[in-house]
């Protein structure tokens, strides 16, 4: 069993918020959203009440996320699409199993 460093979770944590800033800044770009990354929550809803995309936002995301985080989104795992914590859960989970 491996011990987890205080240094190490501090990485961990900092990897997981770049890549969190990396996912809004992917999102505001190829979407031409009118507003900074950092107005996106993490847990903020993607979809419905949150930033209120679309279908069109669907796609133009997915694509985003296998050109630029080499990971597929299929019609079984789209309600990652859900919010920021939820896309960068599944980048991770996807990471993780490529190891």
């Amino acid at each position: 069993m491996s011990t987890i460093t205080q240094d190490d979770l501090l990485e961990q944590v900092n990897e997981r918020k770049q890549l969190c800033q990396q996912i809004k800044t992917e999102i505001v770009e190829r979407l031409s959203l009118n507003i900074e990354p950092a107005w996106i929550a993490d847990n903020q809803p993607l979809f419905g009440r949150g930033l209120e995309l679309d279908s069109i936002d669907t796609l133009e995301i997915s694509i985003a996320l296998q050109e630029v985080f080499d990971v597929m989104l299929t019609d079984d795992n789209m309600e990652v699409l859900g919010s920021i914590n939820k896309i960068a859960d599944f980048i991770t989970s996807q990471r993780n199993e490529n190891l």
